[in-house]
C-alpha cells in the first residue's frame, strides 16, 4: 500500500482538487491530516502519470508525493542544518560581514547544486574569511540567522514519540551548537573554523564533514539504536545531502536545488518543516506542543 500526500501552505490545499484527485486515482477514504494544508489517501499501485500530475499541482503550490504506508513513524531524524533548519547558509552570512558576500555565495551556490567539489569548495570559501574575529560568530548568530518554520514541532513530536534527532552539517559547529541546543538534538555533527588568538585562520579542521560523513552518520546512528535505514527520516537541500537522502526510508529534499530535487522522490517545495510530520501520518492534531 501506497499513501498518496498532499501538502501546501496553511488555507492553500483545496477540498474539491484533493477529493478530484482522490477520485481519478481510485484512492480509499481522503484523510485530513490539517484542515486546508494536509490531505492523504491510500493507493495499492503508483499512477502512471504522477509525473506529470506532480508538476501541475506544484504550480499551484501543492507538494505532492507518494510514500510507502508501511512504518510510516522514523525512529531516527537526520538533518542538514544551513538552508534546512535554519534559513540561511552560516558561511554566506559571515562572508556578508567579511566583506566577500557575492564570491562566496556564488560558490556557495555551485556547490550545492552539485557543480563543484565540496571539499574543496569549503576550503576556498573558508580562506576568504581569514583574519575575521571569532565574536563575529556570535554576532551573526543573533542578528543573521533565523530558524526554519516547522522545526521545533518537528523535533518536539519526533522526540516525544522517542525518535532520536541528530543534526549533521556541513557547516561549522560554532553554528550547529546553537542550533541544535535550541531545537533540542540529540546529537551535532559539522566542521570546525581554526580559531588562533581570537581570530578565524582561514582554516578548517580536517577531516572536512561532507556527503560521505553524512552518509556514515546514518550508518552510525542506526547500528546505535539497532534500526534499519529504513526506520530513518533524512531531510537536506544539497548535493552533499544526496547519500544520505537515498540511503533513508523516507529521504526529503526540501527547498532544494534543482538538480538535487530530481534525484529524489520525495520533495517539499512549498511546505515548511511540518511537511515531514505529514509525510509520516502525523496530524496536526498530534504535534508536540
Amino acid at each position: 500500500m501506497h499513501m498518496v500526500s498532499m501538502i501546501a501552505r496553511p488555507g492553500e490545499l483545496a477540498p474539491a482538487m484533493a477529493e478530484a484527485l482522490r477520485n481519478a486515482w481510485g484512492g480509499g477514504d481522503l484523510i485530513w491530516l490539517a484542515p486546508d494544508e494536509a490531505a492523504e489517501f491510500a493507493i495499492g499501485a503508483v499512477p502512471g502519470n504522477v509525473d506529470t500530475v506532480r508538476a501541475e499541482l506544484d504550480g499551484q503550490g501543492i507538494d505532492l508525493n507518494i510514500v510507502t504506508g508501511q512504518g510510516r513513524a522514523k525512529r531516527l531524524l537526520l538533518a542538514d542544518m544551513d538552508s534546512t533548519m535554519i534559513e540561511q547558509e552560516c558561511i554566506d552570512e559571515l562572508a556578508e560581514v567579511a566583506g566577500v558576500g557575492p564570491k562566496v555565495r556564488e560558490i556557495t551556490a555551485r556547490a550545492m547544486n552539485g557543480e563543484l567539489d565540496f571539499e574543496g569548495a569549503l576550503i576556498e570559501r573558508v580562506a576568504l574569511l581569514k583574519g575575521l574575529p571569532e565574536s563575529i560568530i556570535t554576532d551573526v548568530l543573533a542578528t543573521r540567522i533565523s530558524f526554519m518554520p516547522g522545526g521545533r514541532a518537528l523535533l518536539g513530536t519526533m522526540k516525544a514519540r522517542g525518535a532520536r534527532c541528530v543534526l549533521v552539517s556541513g557547516g561549522f559547529t560554532a553554528f550547529t551548537a546553537h542550533v541544535g541546543a535550541s531545537l533540542g538534538f540529540d546529537e551535532t555533527r559539522a566542521n570546525t573554523l581554526l580559531v588562533k588568538e581570537g581570530y578565524l585562520t582561514g582554516e578548517v579542521a580536517q577531516p572536512i564533514l561532507g556527503r560521505d560523513a553524512k552518509v556514515a552518520a546514518l550508518v552510525e546512528s542506526t547500528e546505535h539504536l539497532g534500526i534499519g535505514p529504513a526506520d530513518v527520516i533524512a531531510v537536506g537541500d544539497g548535493a552533499n545531502d544526496l547519500g544520505m537522502l537515498g540511503r533513508a526510508g523516507l529521504g526529503v529534499a526540501l527547498h532544494a536545488k534543482p538538480s538535487v530535487a530530481a534525484q529524489c522522490a520525495v520533495r517539499v517545495n512549498h511546505g515548511d518543516l511540518s511537511a515531514l510530520l505529514y509525510l509520516q501520518g502525523y496530524s496536526r492534531d498530534e504535534f508536540a506542543a
